[in-house]
């Protein structure tokens, strides 16, 4: 029989791409997606890979146990990828609370259902480079001392916490990807890399003539979405459940980003990036490098695709979209709880 999956998050940027890789695996693949009244708006990643009609979706909220207790008794998965989360930084300053109820206290909501139901299911948290925060190491690692710098941050802490607890306390097969930044063209627009590609192919359209960002001296670690879905899977292949960084282990800013894809449509950045101070965070991260040396020892795992060559995928894919704006399968922003 194929493998079950579970993904809460399949219509978030990771879930529907770890939803591709595991069909290509023969897995059959459910999903739990909070209810919308925006119809169409959240399976579209789905549509846009392909995939909308290969898995089949479950109404949830990681707030409401019950019903992810429902969900995994009907489902019965072999595996369990917990990817929801309100995921936006700027977002949980607005939203401290409701951030802590979805991205802390919903992983053990999950965790909970899985305990209760069916406690051989291997678990995966994504837990995130923003924990590292204000960093204790140049170069960051599964043993870097956390220093969280947002309420998303302390929120993902916490999950990922909360994850080596229930390992350590119900001997349950559950591991934390520490995730650094990655990115794809089904990336929201809020976010930095998306707001880039998006920005660059409106004005080389002639449909904007500036992009507005904040602090374009900070420096991240950013992968290809695609790749990092990979290693999501690799973990739960394990005998023994872990905890691992997956990165690329290059930091770039956020500058060198931008003239990346301005380069990419012959535009100079000079000319049309503007640096508005009100979209500087309260408290920022500087600098996030990431150190995946265990991921590759003991999963095998190594980043494919190169910075530049993703970002040239989304400057390319923003652009199809925003030429052919009535097309189906167009992303949208990404609409938070």
């Amino acid at each position: 029989m194929a493998k079950r999956a579970l993904i809460t998050g399949i219509t978030g940027q990771d879930g529907a791409y770890l939803a591709q890789f595991l069909l290509r695996k023969g897995y059959e693949v459910h999903g739990v997606v909070r209810r919308s009244s925006h119809l169409g708006v959240a399976d579209h990643r789905l549509r846009w890979l392909g995939i909308a009609g290969d898995v089949t979706l479950h109404d949830s909220n990681l707030s409401d146990l019950s019903s992810l207790i429902r969900i995994v008794t009907d489902v019965q998965p072999d595996e369990v990828y917990n990817l929801a989360a309100q995921s936006f930084v700027a977002t949980s300053w607005k939203q401290p609370i409701l951030t802590a109820n979805i991205t802390a206290v919903g992983v053990t909501n999950v965790l909970e259902a899985i305990r209760l139901v069916k406690p051989e299911t291997r678990f995966y948290q994504a837990s995130s480079s923003e924990m590292y925060g204000l960093i204790q190491q140049e170069r960051q690692s599964e043993t870097t001392p956390f220093y969280p710098r947002s309420p998303y941050a302390v929120a993902k802490l916490y999950g990922h916490w909360i994850t080596v607890n229930y390992r350590e306390s119900f001997g349950m097969h559950a591991s934390s990807g520490i995730l650094f930044n990655h990115e794809s063209p089904l990336r929201g627009v809020e976010f930095v890399t998306r707001k880039v590609t998006d920005g660059v192919a409106r004005i080389k359209l002639g449909l904007a003539t500036e992009l507005r960002l904040g602090n374009i001296d900070a420096k991240r670690d950013w992968g290809h979405a695609r790749d990092y879905v990979k290693a999501m899977w690799l973990m739960l292949q394990q005998d023994v459940a872990d905890d691992y960084v997956v990165a690329t282990g290059i930091t770039t800013t956020v500058r060198d980003m931008c003239r990346i894809a301005f380069d990419h449509v012959g535009l100079s950045i000079d000319d049309h990036l503007v640096i508005d101070p009100e979209l500087f965070r309260p408290s920022e991260v500087d600098v996030l490098l990431g150190e995946p040396a265990k991921a590759t020892a003991k999963l095998g795992w190594t980043a494919e695709t190169t910075l530049e060559k993703m970002i040239i995928e989304m400057v390319e894919a923003d652009l199809a979209r925003l030429s052919s704006p009535a097309a189906p399968t167009e992303p949208q922003p990404e609409i938070h709880p």
